[in-house]
């Protein structure tokens, strides 16, 4: 029996431009890969039989747990593998797992640096936990991002602020020094790990879907880099914010 997985179209390219996907009528279609055309609104076809993408498939085997990639039912969950969602599982290796490793990793980044922080940077810096946790929930629930505020502010605000930093602040884009300050130099390397982050969402979603999670990535490192601003210009200190750094 041939095998379709998601493997095989992401390889592919399957671009939202494709409007049917053709097997042979003895070929199995991974839940993953019937995902993958559904996200896409491909029509999945078999033999000249359309067929909707979204119905479900009766993965081969017998087990309460399916692999991901090749469709098989496993009777217990392997050391080596992972939910995806509900009772799928994929490799620890999987791209999407390193994008919950990284906004897991972020969000401990950033308690680390509230923790130290009083005032209205502790303040900015919740609204930044909350920002990453509404990613991570979109992309483990498989649900949508629609414009989440940022900082009081619109993305697209976000975007232009940080692009403005001399008519916001005052001052040139701040080139990362030594003698800022552990508080300014923690935010720079938070803003670092973001765009890590980012990339590993581009790695896990390489044709193009979830584009909402990759700008809310993209306007949180953005946001991040406000924070630098803030904190390099004196923002926080005229705030009455107190610090470590």
């Amino acid at each position: 029996m041939k095998v379709l997985t998601e493997a095989e179209l992401r390889s592919a390219r399957v671009s939202p431009e494709t409007e049917s996907w053709h097997v042979s009528r003895d070929t199995f279609v991974t839940p993953l890969a019937r995902e993958y055309l559904r996200d896409r609104g491909v029509a999945l076809v078999f033999d000249g039989h359309e067929t909707m993408s979204r119905t479900p498939v009766e993965p081969r085997g017998g087990g309460p747990y399916v692999d991901g990639v090749t469709g098989e039912r496993l009777p217990e969950k392997p050391e080596n593998m992972t939910h995806l969602h509900g009772s799928v599982l994929v490799d620890k290796t999987h791209p999407r797992m390193e994008l919950r490793g990284g906004l897991d990793c972020l969000q401990a980044e950033i308690l680390l640096l509230q923790e130290e922080c009083r005032g209205p940077l502790r303040e900015d810096l919740e609204d930044l936990l909350r920002f990453v946790r509404a990613i991570l929930g979109a992309e483990v629930k498989e649900q949508p991002l629609r414009g989440t505020a940022l900082l009081g502010l619109s993305l697209d605000e976000v975007r232009r602020q940080s692009h403005s930093v001399r008519e916001v602040f005052g001052m040139d884009h701040p080139v990362p020094d030594g003698s800022m300050g552990r508080t300014a130099l923690r935010l720079n390397l938070l803003r670092a790990r973001a765009r890590q982050v980012e990339l590993a969402a581009v790695r896990a979603f390489p044709a193009g879907e979830r584009p909402d999670i990759v700008e809310h990535l993209n306007r949180l490192s953005s946001g991040i880099y406000l924070l630098f601003c803030r904190e390099v210009s004196g923002y926080y200190q005229r705030k009455g914010g107190q610090t470590d750094g």
